[in-house]
């Protein structure tokens, strides 16, 4: 199998996980870092619909989107541009974290999952989509060296060193949006919080943490 091809493969298998787990529907795509100047990123329809037949994108970090390429998949590339330690990134649309973001709000440090993200998540307040290079750029700024950006209403981007670290950290961010929902519900806004060092401890991939979720993730897909 040539690298494209594999990385095809993977591209794939990330998005059929993140589509059966609930974190994308109809919209949403996920891309890998192929070189300094090039990524790949998912075929321009659902991902839980792509097939083994279905090709991604290779995009130029330096020229304008491909043809038949999703605008919003601009992000990806100014991300890349400004982030030479991601290579890879979810673009994604998990209900907890919509509705969170809808309320101008992002999950704060209060369980394992959310430690990965400490001290919090950027919050995007702009309901747009980004289709302009110009916001596209922004967008990257505004995410600066954090992990994740919740986007107004609009879903959520997440960054890795991987896109098993990327899709892994989807499956967190939902599921520390939901913790933040339970906690607001109950009245609790400002208790429980992790200390800086409860998560910086908290926050690993030893133990085979990650190579145990994305397993679980995309069971029966490899």
């Amino acid at each position: 199998m040539s690298d494209v091809a594999a990385i095809d493969r993977l591209i794939r298998t990330a998005g059929w996980a993140l589509s059966r787990h609930g974190l994308l529907h109809a919209y949403g795509h996920c891309s890998v870092r192929t070189s300094a100047t090039t990524f790949r990123v998912s075929p321009s329809k659902p991902l839980g619909l792509v097939t083994e037949d279905d090709a991604c994108h290779e995009v130029s970090l330096d020229g304008p989107l491909p043809e038949g390429v999703l605008g919003e998949v601009r992000a990806h590339r100014e991300i890349y541009r400004l982030r030479p330690d991601v290579n890879a990134i979810v673009r994604c649309m998990p209900p907890k974290v919509m509705s969170l973001g809808a309320m101008r709000r992002v999950p704060r440090p209060r369980h394992g999952f959310g430690s990965y993200f400490y001290p919090a998540p950027v919050l995007w307040d702009d309901p747009q989509l980004l289709r302009d290079d110009a916001q596209a750029r922004k967008f990257a700024e505004a995410l600066g060296h954090q992990r994740a950006i919740l986007m107004r209403g609009n879903g959520a981007v997440i960054v890795g060193e991987s896109i098993e670290v990327a899709v892994v950290l989807t499956w967190y961010l939902e599921d520390a949006a939901r913790v933040e929902l339970d906690c607001l519900a109950a009245g609790l806004a400002d208790e429980g919080l992790l200390t800086e060092q409860d998560a910086k401890q908290r926050a690993t991939w030893s133990g085979r943490i990650l190579e145990r979720m994305w397993d679980y993730l995309t069971a029966n897909d490899k």
